[in-house]
């Protein structure tokens, strides 16, 4: 039977997808949800031509397989239509960002967190520089066309309707600078035609990722509780957060 789904991904820097446990999904699932994390062109399990296919000028390449994954959530049956919900993490930020401004309408809410969102500025804060080689510059004509053809912060458009949007970022944050959550919220604040909430969580006195185990599970309590209210998925025994 379809239910409320949860789709992840990273796909990005030929990073490889390893098996560990994570208790965010077990609560997930616990609750009735279904959860997916989807192998995407730009991460590393298939080799480096799989890198390369999701890079530089393949980065579309990448948001296409995750619209991809969703769609087929959907036909195989073990989604329910308008309960598909999408959160992601630094590079996976941005693929959430791309997915919620290229095709709003998959998805019903979606938690994107410490991310890159302003593709034409990435390289001016934090260890944006680094990352040339993976995204491009905006130096290049020819690579600053395709920055701005998914920069997410530039593909929001006025009187859309987008899905419900926690972004979450951290104040002490030296790889992703909270710039791009903060403009990304305040953009989509504006332009939104939605009914559902568009929040910003600021963490102070934290970076990039590490933090307290009390944090941890605050972060993650918090953007499932957020994820499930907006697809009604309720929590074991209780009523709908």
């Amino acid at each position: 039977m379809p239910r409320p789904a949860l789709l992840t991904g990273y796909g990005g820097f030929g990073q490889i997808m390893s098996p560990r446990y994570r208790p965010q999904v077990l609560a997930w699932v616990r609750a009735g949800g279904v959860f997916a994390w989807a192998g995407l062109r730009g991460g590393g399990e298939e080799g480096e031509e799989w890198h390369l296919a999701g890079s530089g000028t393949n980065k579309q390449n990448t948001f296409d397989d995750f619209a991809a994954a969703s769609d087929h959530l959907l036909a195989a049956g073990w989604a329910a239509p308008g309960r598909v919900a999408v959160m992601g993490s630094s590079n996976g930020g941005l693929l959430v960002g791309a997915a919620l401004t290229q095709e709003p309408e998959k998805y019903a809410a979606a938690v994107c967190r410490v991310p890159l969102l302003d593709m034409a500025r990435f390289e001016s804060s934090g260890l944006g520089p680094s990352w040339v080689p993976e995204y491009g510059s905006v130096r290049d004509p020819a690579q600053a066309r395709t920055l701005l053809s998914y920069s997410p912060y530039h593909r929001v458009t006025p009187g859309v309707s987008y899905p419900a949007v926690l972004l979450a970022a951290s104040d002490g944050d030296t790889r992703t600078d909270p710039l791009h959550a903060r403009k990304m919220c305040a953009a989509l604040q504006h332009a939104t035609s939605g009914a559902g909430p568009v929040l910003l969580r600021l963490e102070r006195g934290v970076g990039h990722g590490a933090r307290s185990v009390s944090r941890v599970v605050a972060l993650e309590a918090e953007c499932l509780a957020f994820l499930a209210g907006q697809v009604g998925l309720r929590a074991p025994g209780g009523a709908a957060p």
